[in-house]
């Protein structure tokens, strides 16, 4: 194996509430559920994106991580269709803005936030 083909494979995110974190992804912003693993007062869930890459892992153990403190990116080729979608399902997003890197920049974001207050900016690809 050699660094040229490697990819990213999966990132952990803790969580405070598994039940409302596992709704949030899973019903309102559409992944799919691959693993449901509970061990006591242990816990991660497995989800997959519509659009595959990498899968992210909700977990209650937390080890060096802090709910809420994370900020993440996905793409999108249509953001106002992406915006409607969450919208419609009461996700709580914000307005779409044009200055993902700063004023005249022209590329189109929106942000969503998870119920630990992870951050989410959906950007036009």
């Amino acid at each position: 194996m050699t660094m040229a083909d490697e990819k990213l494979l999966m990132l952990s995110m803790a969580v405070t509430e598994m039940a409302k974190a596992k709704a949030f992804y899973a019903e309102q912003l559409g992944w799919s559920v691959t693993n449901d693993v509970g061990q006591g007062d242990r816990h991660w869930v497995g989800l997959e994106l519509p659009g595959g890459g990498a899968s992210l892992t909700l977990t209650t153990m937390r080890e060096n991580m802090k709910p809420g403190t994370m900020k993440l990116y996905l793409s999108t080729s249509h953001i106002e269709a992406a915006y409607q979608e969450l919208k419609a399902k009461g996700v709580a997003v914000n307005e779409v803005k044009d200055d993902l890197y700063g004023p005249g920049s022209g590329i189109k974001w929106f942000e969503i936030t998870d119920p630990d207050g992870n951050r989410w900016l959906v950007v036009q690809s």
